[in-house]
């Protein structure tokens, strides 16, 4: 069944089930939306994943 089926019944188990479930899918896309913001802004200023300033600590070499 449902929701927009006629023969629905609300009843407080289907409020808290539901209120949960869409809860639990807004924490998901906002938390989705942030990673794509944050790649999106650190793809348009250069920044690469893994890139170092130093090269000396990427060869293991020691100061």
């Amino acid at each position: 069944m449902f929701p927009f089926a006629f023969e629905w019944h609300w009843d407080i188990g289907h409020f808290i089930f539901f209120g949960l479930f869409y809860g639990a899918l807004t924490v998901i896309g906002l938390t989705l939306a942030g990673v794509f913001f944050k790649t999106g802004k650190d793809l348009a200023s250069g920044h690469v994943h893994g890139e170092h300033d130093d090269d000396d600590h990427a060869h293991g070499e020691a100061h």
